[in-house]
C-alpha cells in the first residue's frame, strides 16, 4: 500500500514539531509540503522553525512556504508564553539548509491539491485554520478533492484553554474555523477534549532520551522546555502533548474513540468567540459534519511516538 499524502499546515511549537517528527518518522505518510500559520508566533517564526524540524529529522527536500501573517478578522494572538520567544525554546535547532519557497503557502496548497488525483491529499492543520480556510475560499474545487481534513483544534467538554470556551487554534481564527467546519470536506477534529489525556510523562521522556540520537534528544530539549507551562498549569510533571494526536489518529484510529457530530463555531458573541459547539447527543438531529475525538490510549499513543521518533537520524 502507498504512503498516505498529507500537507502539513503548522505553526511550531513545541508539540507541532513532534507531530511533524511522528509524521516523518511514519512510512504509513508522506509529507508533501508544509505550510506555515502565524499562531503560536508570527509566520516568520513558524516558517523558519518547520524548516529547523525538517533539518533535524534529515528531510530539508520537503517544500515548505509561508502562508497567512494574521487571522481572517481578528488580529493576532499569539502564544510566546507558552513556547518561548521563538515558538520552538528548549533545544538549538540545526540551521535549514532549504529556503522557503518562493510561493504562498495558500498557493501552494491549492496548487498541490489541484495536481493530485481527487481524494488523495489529506490536509493536517495543526494551528489556526487560517491557510485552510483562505485556500478553499481562493480555489473553491479544492474542497471535493480533499480525502479529508483532520486538525488540532476546538474543545467542548473541556471547555477552552485560551478563554472559557475557546480552545487557542480556533479563537485566534475563529472565521477561518467556520468557513472550514460548513465547507462540506470530510472533518476530524482533535479537541483539547481528547488531547488533554495525550499525557507525556517523566519515564517516557527519559525513554525518549535513551534512544540517544539527534532527533530524540532534540525533541527531548523541547518537551522540557514545554514542561515548565505544564507545571505552571497542570501543578505536575506529566503534561499533555497535542499535536501529535493528529498524526496519531492518521496512524492508529483504532487507540481513538469518537463520535461523529454537527459541529458549529461562535463567531459573533463577544463572550464565547471562538467556541466549538459540539451537538454530541445529535439534540438538533442535523446531520454530522464531523468525527469529534475524545478518547485515546495513552500507553499505546506514546509507544508509537518513541518507536517512530527513534527512526530518525
Amino acid at each position: 500500500m502507498s504512503p498516505r499524502k498529507i500537507i502539513i499546515d503548522t505553526d511550531p511549537g513545541q508539540d507541532d514539531a513532534f507531530a511533524m517528527l511522528l509524521a516523518l518518522g511514519s512510512p504509513e505518510l508522506e509529507v508533501v509540503a508544509v505550510t506555515a500559520i502565524a499562531g503560536n508566533v508570527p509566520v516568520s517564526k513558524t516558517e523558519r522553525n518547520a524548516r529547523q524540524i525538517l533539518e533535524l529529522a534529515g528531510r530539508p527536500d520537503i517544500r515548505v512556504a509561508p502562508g497567512c501573517t494574521r487571522p481572517m478578522v481578528k488580529p493576532l494572538k499569539t502564544a510566546e508564553y507558552v513556547h518561548g520567544d521563538s515558538g520552538l525554546e528548549g533545544w538549538e535547532l540545526p540551521e535549514p539548509s532549504t529556503p522557503a519557497l518562493p510561493v504562498h503557502g495558500v498557493d501552494l496548497i491549492i496548487d498541490t491539491v489541484m495536481a493530485a488525483p481527487a481524494g488523495e491529499i489529506t490536509l493536517c492543520p495543526l494551528g489556526p485554520l487560517t491557510n485552510i480556510a483562505m485556500a478553499l475560499i481562493k480555489e473553491p474545487r479544492i474542497a471535493p478533492r480533499l480525502r479529508e481534513i483532520v486538525l488540532m483544534g476546538g474543545g467542548y467538554f473541556e471547555g477552552g484553554n485560551t478563554t472559557p470556551s475557546a480552545e487557542f487554534n480556533i479563537f485566534v481564527d475563529p472565521h477561518a474555523a467556520h468557513v472550514v467546519f460548513t465547507s462540506g470536506v470530510p472533518l476530524t477534529m482533535v479537541p483539547i477534549d481528547c488531547t488533554y489525556k495525550a499525557i507525556l510523562t517523566p519515564a517516557w521522556l527519559e525513554r525518549l532520551k535513551a534512544v540517544g540520537k539527534r532527533t530524540a534528544l532534540a525533541a527531548a530539549g523541547l518537551a522540557e522546555f514545554y514542561q515548565r507551562y505544564g507545571n505552571q498549569k497542570f501543578g505536575t510533571d506529566s503534561y499533555p502533548l497535542h499535536d501529535p494526536c493528529v498524526i496519531g489518529y492518521l496512524l492508529r484510529p483504532g487507540i481513538f474513540g469518537g463520535r461523529k457530530c454537527f459541529v458549529e463555531i461562535e463567531i459573533t458573541s463577544p463572550v464565547t468567540m471562538g467556541a466549538t459547539v459540539v451537538d454530541w447527543w445529535n439534540v438538533t438531529k442535523r446531520e454530522p459534519n464531523c468525527m469529534v475525538l475524545r478518547d485515546l490510549d495513552n500507553p499505546a499513543f506514546y509507544d508509537l511516538m518513541l518507536e517512530r521518533i527513534a527512526r530518525l537520524p
